[in-house]
């Protein structure tokens, strides 16, 4: 069995997904869900949720199933068109683990069999959602230790800041004593030095966010 790799993600006030709607009227957050997911050539899926909201804001589609004391068990039944995060990353055969949702902002923690199931499902759902940003992808362990191997996420780089990167990696920027200086890598790729800098600085910052497990 593959070990799969467990991806953390955000969504911005995901439109259409019932846990992040009613989670803008509740008093706290919204972890306790549970969801019958789409699997694939399969149609329609039963998502559940506790929430303290005693009934569903508009244009919310769920319905009041039990109240247990302060909380409410609410039912929302999707219909196949992976129109919201949940749907659409089970539709691809990807497990979700949790869900947290707070303000109208939605996070999902779901696993995907390798990185390019992984990718299809970024695709999809920033096709549907531009907001969705990666939070954190890991990998189990590989041997017996308890460690966990962190992913740095290149995809939050522009293709610009990319460039710049590769370029003073490969022209020994990061070395010492320098392979070559900002003046010139600056001059191969016929921008300004302080523009290299610039696209650098922030290259390094979304790399060092990954390893160093920062948001942003």
């Amino acid at each position: 069995m593959a070990s799969g790799i467990r991806a953390t993600i955000r969504f911005d006030a995901p439109e259409d997904c019932p846990i992040a709607a009613f989670s803008t009227i509740s008093t706290g957050i919204i972890d306790q869900v549970s969801t019958s997911v789409a699997l694939p050539d399969a149609t329609g899926s039963v998502t559940e949720f506790l929430t303290d909201a005693d009934e569903a804001p508009d244009g919310a589609n769920a319905e009041a199933i039990f109240s247990y004391g302060a909380s409410n068990l609410y039912r929302t039944t999707h219909d196949g068109e992976a129109d919201c995060p949940c749907e659409c990353v089970g539709s691809f055969g990807c497990p979700i683990h949790r869900y947290v949702a707070e303000d109208g902002d939605l996070t999902l923690v779901f696993h995907a069999n390798d990185f390019e199931q992984l990718q299809d499902v970024m695709t999809a759902l920033r096709d549907r959602f531009p907001s969705v940003d990666v939070q954190r992808l890991l990998h189990p362990p590989l041997d017996e230790t308890t460690e966990e191997s962190v992913f740095v996420n290149r995809g939050k780089l522009t293709d610009r800041q990319y460039e710049v990167l590769q370029t003073a990696y490969e022209r020994g920027y990061f070395e010492r004593p320098k392979g070559a200086n900002a003046t010139e890598i600056a001059a191969e790729l016929d921008i300004a030095q302080s523009t290299f800098t610039e696209h650098l600085v922030a290259a390094q910052r979304k790399i060092l966010g990954d390893v160093l497990e920062r948001d942003g």
